[in-house]
């Protein structure tokens, strides 16, 4: 991890004239005259006899400069400027922007495909995204790393405008902040993507994480779970959904359509109030346990509905539940899902959460976006949906 530090001192060399104006003012303690009549070349002393002495110097020397010239104290208020980052970050991608003031014009930026050396290029890099994706920048944390850094945490999602279906990129990652003890301000900003291993500039890795993303899939234009996505791995999307209405009923199997005509005819006005709702999407199909015996179909209902004031269902095997929400890792994948292929989908996803260090709940669920009547089947957007029982940004 590239981070930026600065040491309060470093202490110069000695210069070769001084050295050599030692060595002349202490020949006589090396070599020690003697009378001309023992003069032999097999009494001169061997070299070891000197290095030691020289050795000892060199450290004496080193000492009594340190004791002489301590580091300076650190002046930087760092907490001060984590508050400032909990207020200023925010305004990354908004009219009001961040304020440059508090960078270096000589500052280091780099991401695994980005490389910026001034403010000038970090805030012309920061424009150029606006116009092109449309970024929803997200800070989940800030804090002191190290005498002179900061590490932030964040999601940033991004819609890319100029294609015709408008693909969402999401990058999710940390931020290492370097301080100029000197300014008291940015000296350097590297990025580190959750999604790829090599973040280095330039990561081929990273362009093609950014390519597959741009590849299609399509979401109908109705309305969905409210979820903040955390986390963005290579293989799965972590998102913290909130809660939810289902209108629900009892299935045959995770890609079947068993019940769905009646939830949907639920919607569509077969209720005690015939009061028709509309539309939301995704198609939710559950499973409550780990042979997936046990499945219900759920449409999820508008976001402004309430329990409470929701008309009763006028079938006795349909009923409404609230979802509490939580934290669920999802993988995202095309085509037909069939119940083949939606399995071996969850069975994946399952190991690599236990492999990477989580404890996903039993069962899963399966979103489907589409009409698959209408839909081909390689831009649909499929979802395998796992609960976990827990999970930390730190």
């Amino acid at each position: 991890m590239a981070t930026s530090r600065f040491s309060g001192y470093i202490p110069r060399p000695a210069s070769r004239s001084s050295f050599t104006s030692f060595r002349k003012l202490h020949k006589t303690s090396f070599f020690p005259s003697l009378p001309k009549q023992t003069i032999r070349i097999q009494n001169i002393p061997p070299l070891k006899t000197t290095a030691p002495k020289k050795y000892k110097w060199v450290v004496r020397l080193s000492s009594t400069v340190e004791e002489q010239s301590p580091p300076k104290p650190s002046t930087v208020d760092v907490q001060k400027l984590v508050d400032f980052l909990y207020e200023d970050l925010p305004h990354l991608f908004d009219d009001q922007g961040i304020d440059r003031t508090a960078y270096d014009e000589r500052v280091k930026f780099r991401d695994p495909i980005t490389k910026h050396d001034t403010i000038s290029g970090y805030l012309f890099n920061i424009s150029m995204l606006r116009k092109l994706f449309n970024p929803d920048f997200q800070l989940h944390w800030a804090k002191q790393t190290g005498p002179y850094e900061i590490t932030t945490r964040w999601t940033m999602v991004m819609k890319f405008i100029l294609l015709p279906w408008k693909p969402e990129l999401v990058f999710t990652g940390t931020s290492v902040m370097g301080i100029n003890p000197e300014t008291k301000k940015f000296c350097s900003h590297v990025d580190y993507w959750d999604s790829i291993e090599n973040n280095e500039y330039f990561s081929m890795e990273g362009l093609r994480d950014v390519v597959k993303q741009l590849r299609i899939y399509k979401t109908p234009d109705l309305e969905t779970p409210k979820y903040q996505i955390l986390k963005r791995t290579a293989n799965y999307e972590v998102r913290k959904y909130d809660p939810f209405i289902v209108v629900e009923t009892d299935g045959d199997k995770l890609s079947g359509s068993r019940g769905f005509n009646s939830v949907a005819g639920y919607i569509f006005g077969k209720n005690s109030a015939e009061e028709k709702i509309p539309m939301t999407t995704p198609v939710f199909t559950q499973a409550f346990d780990p042979e997936i015996s046990e499945v219900s179909v759920q449409i999820i209902l508008p976001s402004e509905k309430d329990l409470n004031s929701l008309p009763a269902p006028n079938q006795a095997e349909i009923s409404l539940r609230k979802v509490e929400g939580g934290i669920a890792a999802v993988s995202k994948f095309s085509g037909k899902p069939t119940e083949d292929i939606t399995r071996e989908k969850e069975k994946e996803l399952r190991y690599i959460l236990i492999k990477d260090g989580f404890t996903p709940k039993v069962g899963c669920l399966l979103a489907r976006y589409n009409d698959p009547g209408r839909t081909k089947s390689f831009i649909m957007r499929n979802e395998v949906l796992i609960w976990l029982e827990e999970f930390s940004l730190d």
